[in-house]
């Protein structure tokens, strides 16, 4: 595979935030499909997108251009907490008897926790500048939600959350930090949509999905001239956004090693691993590297290791553009693991493409598997990880345990858990 040879590559200072986000679909030589319009099947225009999203970011969504300046207002909020560490896990390397030199992007660090404050803050700023005053989303385990109530706060817009059922009854703190920063909850799929009264009337019982969730807030946003919809994962603005994490990554191991073998990320959405990795594949695209790069998904929702490949919507209800992606059918309801942010029915449209061209490969890991490491990881190091992170640390453990192999392996670790304890709780009790 060629790259197109663009000159401009900004310098990435590791004590800096990087000025600019990376785009690796603007150096594929094969272009990531196109969305297409759930009537009319052709290619999305920015017109089909301007009732859900600003100006700023549906250029971005299309964007051909390798590298995207970051506002400065988003780059000064960004200063909270990046760049974010890359810590050397060398306990966790001894208790897997491993040469393997194991390195922790660790995302926790941020406001909310997570990475996924990465791309809220963006979105917010682009909402802002365009007057928009309310905006609408879904939330899986909680962390999303947090992050666009959080970024919300910053630019004076209200926020209205919508949360997978399992998660809103299980992770009730995640609902305190939203209402803390200002955000309003409901647990989906509610009786305060179309959408959501024809879910409940199908399965009053259900324990709901992000794609029920994803139709409950753009039905909302569609019908309000007031209000915009904010996607935390899934779109290419967001994978765009979350470039961050990976542009440091590179830059801050370079410092102590010669690049990485091997990168492990959870995968869900796909926001995180592509952000993680993207700039990982943009260095073996120019001959600079050779990263390996694993996708870990839940057995219980394996949509890049059991799905399709082909269009789907986004969504339960069939709101949204048809998408290219890996999926497990926009009907399809995941069993209420606890890693909720992984409970999607879709991957990211750039990310599939990646799996298609062989850049990225997936692997599903157990909910079990991925506590037990996300305990030993916790016990070694001190951080305990969310458990979305968990199935990256564990499938980095099956890869590196009992092995003579020296090797560079980089994780990342997109938040901790410290919300989710309870759930921690449960698989200590031997109740999962």
């Amino acid at each position: 595979m060629t790259v197109q040879d663009h000159a401009f590559t900004p310098d990435l200072i590791p004590s800096q935030v990087p000025t600019h986000w990376y785009n690796l679909a603007a150096e594929l030589d094969e272009p990531i499909p196109p969305h297409l319009h759930p009537g009319t099947k052709e290619p999305v225009g920015p017109d089909d997108l301007a009732a859900l999203f600003p100006a700023g970011l549906i250029a971005q969504e299309v964007s051909a251009d390798p590298y995207i300046e970051i506002p400065e207002p988003v780059r000064e909020i960004y200063k909270m907490w990046r760049p974010s560490p890359l810590i050397r896990a060398r306990r966790f390397e001894e208790s897997l008897n491993t040469k393997a030199r194991i390195y922790v992007k660790y995302e926790g660090v941020s406001p909310v926790g997570s990475h996924k404050t990465n791309s809220a803050v963006a979105q917010a700023y682009y909402n802002s500048i365009d007057g928009v005053k309310r905006l609408t989303t879904e939330t899986g385990a909680g962390q999303w939600g947090s992050a666009l109530a959080f970024a919300g706060a910053q630019f004076g817009i209200d926020v209205e959350v919508w949360q997978v059922r399992a998660s809103f009854d299980s992770k009730p703190y995640r609902g305190f930090l939203i209402r803390t920063y200002g955000g309003t909850l409901h647990p989906s799929p509610s009786d305060l949509t179309e959408s959501g009264r024809a879910m409940l009337a199908k399965d009053p019982n259900t324990t709901g999905s992000l794609g029920m969730a994803v139709s409950e807030a753009v039905e909302v946003a569609a019908q309000n001239p007031d209000t915009r919809y904010a996607l935390g994962s899934v779109l290419s603005h967001v994978v765009l956004h979350q470039s961050v994490i990976g542009q440091e990554a590179v830059v801050q191991l370079g410092e102590v090693e010669a690049g990485a073998d091997v990168v492990f990320g959870c995968a869900g959405g796909g926001s995180n691993l592509a952000g993680l990795s993207f700039p990982f594949l943009r260095e073996k695209l120019h001959g600079r590297g050779n990263a390996k790069i694993v996708a870990a998904e839940p057995a219980a929702c394996p949509s890049i290791t059991e799905g399709e490949y082909r269009y789907d919507h986004g969504d339960v209800a069939g709101l949204t553009p048809l998408l290219k992606m890996h999926t497990l059918g926009m009907d399809f309801v995941p069993d209420p693991i606890h890693a909720g942010g992984l409970r999607y029915h879709g991957m990211a449209p750039a990310l599939s493409h990646t799996v298609e061209l062989g850049l990225v490969q997936g692997v599903a890991i157990s909910q079990h598997d991925a506590f037990s490491a996300g305990v030993q990881f916790a016990r070694t190091q001190g951080i305990v990880p969310a458990p979305e992170s968990t199935h990256a640390i564990a499938a980095c453990a099956k890869h590196v345990a009992n092995s003579d192999k020296e090797q560079v392996v980089v994780i990342g670790l997109s938040g901790h858990g410290q919300l989710d304890l309870p759930a921690y709780a449960e698989f200590l009790d031997g109740k999962f």
